[in-house]
């Protein structure tokens, strides 16, 4: 696939690195983890967070349930990388997978990250080759019609991150998402996918077959 040169090159900062989160942004990740935390416990769980942004809020506030946690992002804030319960690495997606072993985690989030690569077939065939036998991926990515939304609040009213808009190479309907999950190695009776955030994303729940 051809590349514009501006868009091909390689992040530099993860998502909050060098910026406070905006209302917009802390008001989506706490969407997020509500709806996570309502299909999941992390108590006793190997968890993987990968694309997790610079200070890994989602993972912060689950430290305390989870038996470890890897955090995949571009940099990582300082003290995640010397937290006992953390395995922190730094480095891209889906490249940084290659180095965890074969079934080594019980859950698998990505979150707001699907959209901002290149190569998002062969990321999610990674979280599926990562999970346990019965274990869990979920995954959030903006819609289409969330689209629209994201680019009104960072390009007109300036309450989101341009650079992240910016960013994004693809956006996401369940009707978008379900063949590449199913590509990846998921069964169908095995996915959940369904739009929520009054229908600005799309959410996927995926279970590895036992």
């Amino acid at each position: 696939m051809l590349q514009p040169k501006d868009s091909a090159l390689p992040r530099t900062a993860s998502f909050g690195q060098n910026y406070s989160l905006t209302l917009v942004d802390r008001f989506g990740i706490w969407l997020s983890a509500r709806r996570i935390s309502r299909y999941i416990s992390f108590t006793g769980k190997h968890v993987g967070d990968f694309g997790c942004g610079y200070r890994a809020n989602l993972s912060r506030s689950i430290i305390d349930q989870a038996a470890h946690i890897t955090l995949i992002d571009v940099s990582l804030e300082v003290d995640l990388k010397h937290h006992p319960k953390i395995t922190a690495i730094e480095g891209r997606l889906p490249e940084s997978l290659a180095c965890l072993p074969d079934r080594s985690m019980d859950i698998v989030l990505c979150v707001s990250v699907l959209e901002h690569l290149w190569e998002p077939l062969r990321t999610l065939a990674e979280f599926r080759r990562l999970l346990v036998p019965g274990g869990t991926c979920m995954i959030n990515v903006p819609s289409w019609r969330g689209k629209s939304f994201l680019e009104m609040s960072a390009f007109r009213l300036g309450l989101s991150p341009a650079a992240e808009m910016d960013d994004h190479k693809m956006y996401y309907d369940p009707r978008d998402l379900w063949p590449l999950l199913v590509q990846s190695g998921f069964r169908p009776s095995q996915i959940r996918c369904f739009a929520h955030k009054f229908g600005l994303n799309t959410f996927a729940i995926c279970k590895a077959e036992q």
